[in-house]
């Protein structure tokens, strides 16, 4: 087995960020900032506001989550697509691998008075990954299990379809197990000398068996074997954000089960289309896979 990376400016850049929180409080009449770019790393453009306390937390950059409130009852859009909000104002918004870096966050009022802030994302440039020493048929699939992988994406999808009122995502993300990073999200795949998908998820590597954690609160969707990841376990965290974890060894929750922060839920292992134990942990909002280094900080090794 061979692994070679090229790393790039961008993603050490995005390693030493911290996680940034804006509050974005303006008064009324009154431009909430002059032509430019702030501290937070998105620029904002003048413009007549209402006074409406609206708060954004994350990095400002392609393949980002960032968690949100706005007052109760208001209604929240991104881009004019309108963004789910829970009870309680809060809400989620995701910025695709290649997101434009020009966004439009507007909120509105139950009066019918708007909010509007304009966000410029950090550009990334990612990562060229080469893996070789992959079974064959891991990097092109025998026609025999075509239908097998057509319905393994198919369980998937189903599994990350819902949209529940659980807001445990508003917490701290802790890491999922210890170990060395050994893959990133966003990284342009060459398998056995084949270009093949971006690779989305962030590889954590260690020993199979070593521990693996719910990240956060949430509840099970999925705990299957497929083709292509193995022993797959999907946790729902609400508001259509969901972690998947890739090639464990074991899972030790069944779907249905609610699992809390810390609680051990597998162990590490080398399954599916894996050339070693790691675990390769996922972010996604319902579609949309994001880095989940964009919603945790630090990192996974031991001290």
């Amino acid at each position: 087995m061979e692994i070679t990376r090229t790393r790039n400016a961008s993603f050490r850049l995005l390693t030493r960020a911290l996680l940034c929180s804006i509050a974005l409080i303006v008064s009324p009449q009154v431009s909430f900032a002059s032509e430019g770019t702030n501290t937070s790393g998105t620029t904002a453009k003048p413009l007549q506001q209402p006074n409406i306390d609206v708060t954004l937390n994350g990095k400002f950059t392609q393949g980002a989550l960032l968690r949100g409130q706005a007052p109760n009852g208001a209604r929240v859009f991104l881009n004019g697509q309108s963004v789910p909000t829970n009870k309680d104002g809060k809400f989620v918004v995701g910025f695709e691998r290649e997101a434009p870096l020009e966004q439009r966050l507007t909120v509105e009022l139950t009066n019918g008075e708007k909010w509007e802030r304009h966000i410029t994302l950090e550009k990334r440039e990612y990562n060229i990954q080469r893996i070789d020493g992959l079974e064959q048929k891991m990097v092109t699939p025998p026609a025999e299990v075509t239908a097998r992988i057509k319905q393994d994406n198919i369980n998937v999808a189903n599994a990350r379809s819902g949209n529940s009122d659980l807001d445990a995502l508003f917490t701290g993300f802790k890491w999922p197990a210890n170990g060395r990073i050994s893959g990133v999200y966003g990284s342009q795949r060459i398998l056995n000398g084949v270009p093949k998908w971006p690779h989305y998820g962030l590889d954590i590597a260690n020993e199979t068996g070593t521990h693996v954690y719910a990240p956060v609160d949430g509840v099970v969707t999925m705990a299957d074997d497929l083709y292509y990841s193995g022993n797959t376990l999907i946790i729902d965290h609400g508001m259509r954000v969901f972690s998947t974890f890739l090639h464990m060894d074991t899972i030790t929750v069944e779907v249905g089960d609610t699992v809390k922060q810390g609680e051990q839920i597998g162990t590490i292992g080398t399954t599916g289309r894996s050339t070693g134990p790691h675990l390769d942990w996922r972010i996604n909002l319902g579609k949309m896979r994001l880095d989940p280094q964009t919603v945790i900080s630090g990192s996974p090794e031991k001290d």
